[in-house]
């Protein structure tokens, strides 16, 4: 069996060596390490005044995320400006329905209110009732349902009243 120090010690050999990775096996004990590295590239938006290519930058994976704004998200989306966006409070799974046999809260057209419940994000294992902020009509449910959500990652678009 090894140490603490000694597996730590061979994650940083095959670091520095740009191994593509080591495996051992001892007295019934293996490890493996892999030592190959994926790079995503993400490129910052362009701002008026900077109208050329905008500089490379290199981003661990997963690659990130791109997420709509609060005054009317992506264009691509169809969404009308204007549109108020609920982005998710916390990081989960994105749930339309209390359960699988249950009615979804709500479906695009619906009228909502500031305090009713519009979906569930389930975070280790505790159910998070996701409200909405503002009066108005459901335009766009963004994520599909049981999808997993970020941080601030868009959820519903809302015509506000």
């Amino acid at each position: 069996m090894l140490t603490f120090e000694q597996i730590k010690e061979l994650i940083e050999m095959v670091g520095r060596e740009r191994l593509d990775g080591v495996e051992i096996e001892r007295s019934g004990f293996r490890l493996k390490i892999d030592g190959r590295v994926t790079e995503t590239v993400a490129y910052m938006a362009p701002t008026a005044s900077e109208p050329e290519m905008p500089p490379r930058l290199p981003v661990a994976s997963p690659p990130a995320l791109e997420v709509a704004t609060v005054d009317g998200a992506k264009e691509e989306d169809g969404l009308a400006d204007g549109s108020h966006i609920l982005n998710s409070p916390i990081v989960g799974t994105f749930y339309t329905s209390p359960s699988p046999d249950s009615d979804a809260y709500v479906v695009p057209g619906d009228r909502v209110k500031v305090g009713q419940v519009l979906c569930i994000v389930e975070a280790m294992k505790l159910m998070n009732e996701i409200e909405s902020d503002v009066d108005g009509v459901i335009v766009k449910i963004l994520p599909k349902n049981a999808q997993p959500v970020e941080f601030g990652e868009p959820l519903f678009a809302i015509q506000p009243d």
